[in-house]
């Protein structure tokens, strides 16, 4: 999908799909762009702990501002990792019609290895420069970024080993971890696919309990993935019909179930200093998957009205340097922006995003029509 492309997105073909319904086509294109601006939106989160995780508590007084920004960054917009890994295992098995394994290996080299080799870098020397001036050198501090605790803050203060670990495995803009999950998946695919195919009720049932139980076995295999790309694979080698939704699910009745699931995941975090982890763990999983079904199925409408706007369709090819170029960038405006409008926490979250995201697709746009040749080394040929 070349789309969002190999974020999280899917591969490479996705941006002059062949023998995809159109509709579909632009379904995917809508979703490359939205599900980047939600990342982004995600990462902007900035109430106390800035970490976020499924059962990740409140440290700030309950107002609207605080209830709505937990809402929607560890809530609303928790759908778009698992449906875009759905979107890249549809259109890998799609899109399997008889080339080599090893030929389509050697694409996502360049459409996924190269650009998470380039950008990793490249946060590592953005990072690096920053340090070398105090204003911003606190900026990094107060981002705590690193993987390696306070003691060890800053990348400049690195051994070797240590940088060598961060630019291949734990990278600076720490979102990259989809790509090097989706190379690993791409690789195994001739082995999953076997597994889909033959042996699907166990498959999904391993994979099921990975993702249920939010296993990462190795920071080459995320929890996520093995579920939906296994279950993209499974509708492309079935030939299910994706734009349907299945006769028992109802759009209306689903979404209201979600966002009171969502509603009662949020209370819980400002009402509890710790709250419990498996409850808040079968909210927000069984809140993820009605999100996936609610939002995939549910705008239709929406997406037709935005993919027939020039502009947006325009911006549909920047997708990847939306995903690549706002961490550690929006981390570090952040802490910027608090420091110099405190207690605007909510202006910032809703402001900020929109900026760093226009800043990515101007640089995106000035490179495509300067360098291309550079432009499509740092995006895997996206975009073009």
């Amino acid at each position: 999908m070349q789309i969002v492309a190999d974020l999280p997105t899917p591969a490479d073909e996705v941006v002059e799909p062949k023998g995809l319904d159109a509709f579909l086509s632009q379904k995917l294109r809508f979703w490359s762009l939205v599900a980047m601006l939600l990342l982004v939106y995600v990462h902007a989160y900035n109430l106390h702990p800035r970490y976020l995780q499924l059962a990740t508590p409140v440290d700030e007084p309950l107002s609207v501002g605080t209830f709505l920004q937990y809402f929607l960054a560890n809530g609303l917009f928790r759908f778009r990792i698992p449906i875009l890994f759905g979107i890249s295992g549809f259109l890998f098995a799609f899109h399997d019609g008889g080339t080599p394994h090893r030929e389509r290996v050697k694409r996502r080299v360049r459409t996924l290895l190269v650009p998470y080799l380039l950008w990793s870098l490249i946060g590592l020397a953005g990072t690096w420069a920053l340090e070398m001036y105090p204003p911003t050198r606190e900026l990094v501090r107060a981002a705590a970024l690193s993987v390696f605790g306070s003691e060890n803050a800053f990348v400049s203060g690195h051994s070797p080993g240590e940088l060598l670990l961060r630019w291949l495995l734990l990278p600076v803009p720490f979102q990259l971890w989809f790509l090097r999950s989706l190379l690993v998946l791409n690789l195994v695919y001739p082995w999953l696919r076997k597994a889909v195919e033959r042996k699907a009720a166990i498959y999904f049932a391993i994979a099921g309990l990975i993702w249920g139980l939010d296993i990462s076995i190795t920071p080459l295999f995320e929890a996520n993935g093995p579920l939906f790309f296994g279950l993209g694979v499974w509708l492309a080698v079935r030939q299910r019909n994706v734009q349907a939704p299945p006769r028992w699910f109802r759009v209306g009745p689903f979404a209201a179930v979600w966002l009171g699931l969502l509603v009662l995941k949020t209370a819980m975090a400002f009402y509890f200093q710790q709250p419990s982890f498996f409850p808040m763990l079968l909210l927000h999983k069984t809140a993820e998957l009605l999100g996936i079904g609610v939002m995939w199925f549910g705008l239709d409408a929406v997406v037709r009205a935005a993919m027939r706007q020039r502009w947006f369709v325009w911006l549909t090819g920047f997708s990847f340097m939306i995903y690549v170029l706002h961490v550690p960038l929006i981390n570090y405006a952040t802490e910027w922006a608090l420091r110099t409008w405190p207690s605007q926490n909510l202006p910032v979250f809703l402001l900020l995003p929109l900026l760093i995201a226009a800043m990515a697709v101007l640089l995106g746009a000035v490179l495509r029509k300067l360098v291309p040749s550079v432009y499509s080394l740092l995006t895997g040929g996206r975009g073009l």
